[in-house]
């Protein structure tokens, strides 16, 4: 198994559900902030995560076309942008774009998974896997205090200004470590 490659998948993913830990306890907190509504409320909670249902198959099928590596580089640079703009989002239509923004790019799980069977053996496929369930789980539980001791002591923009510090990092990684992992013949 290449450690070096599934360390940056590792923390691409823990990152990505970090993130989304960090903020989605806030996005009512938000919306309030904003003056949005009961539906308004809904929406903004909810697109995040129809984003992905849609936009995983994408991600999936694009890099099978053009490999692993852009996908997920340009799915952390999306991310990274998406908290950014989620920090210093002025009113609620921009908060909404950055969730939406946010779950499209998010939505890499799929390349992931892929990059994970093309630098595993088929004895090792399962440990890899392992790997990013591990990272779901470790996201699932920073997440929430991270944004909200952050919030406490940072404001608002906080969260945002922290993951998407945290995700430039990890794609500024993911630039220099991470090789393409998907054979142009194939």
């Amino acid at each position: 198994m290449k450690r070096g490659p599934l360390f940056v998948l590792f923390t691409t993913v823990l990152i990505d559900l970090i993130g989304f830990g960090m903020v989605i306890p806030l996005v009512g907190l938000y919306g309030h902030h904003f003056g949005a509504g009961g539906i308004q409320l809904a929406v903004l909670g909810a697109s995040y995560s129809i984003m992905q249902i849609f936009f995983a198959p994408f991600w999936g099928q694009l890099s099978d076309r053009i490999g692993r590596r852009p996908v997920l580089l340009i799915s952390l640079w999306g991310s990274t942008l998406s908290y950014f703009v989620f920090a210093f989002a002025k009113n609620y239509e921009i908060l909404l774009a950055s969730r939406v923004a946010a779950g499209i790019f998010a939505a890499n799980i799929s390349t992931a998974q892929a990059y994970i069977a093309d630098v595993t053996t088929r004895e090792d496929r399962a440990k890899g896997m392992g790997l990013l369930g591990a990272a779901f789980g470790i996201g699932f539980t920073l997440g929430p205090p991270l944004g909200g001791i952050s919030t406490l002591y940072g404001g608002l923009a906080a969260p945002g200004i922290l993951a998407g510090s945290i995700c430039l990092i990890n794609t500024l990684v993911a630039y220099f470590q991470l090789p393409e992992s998907y054979p142009p013949e194939a």
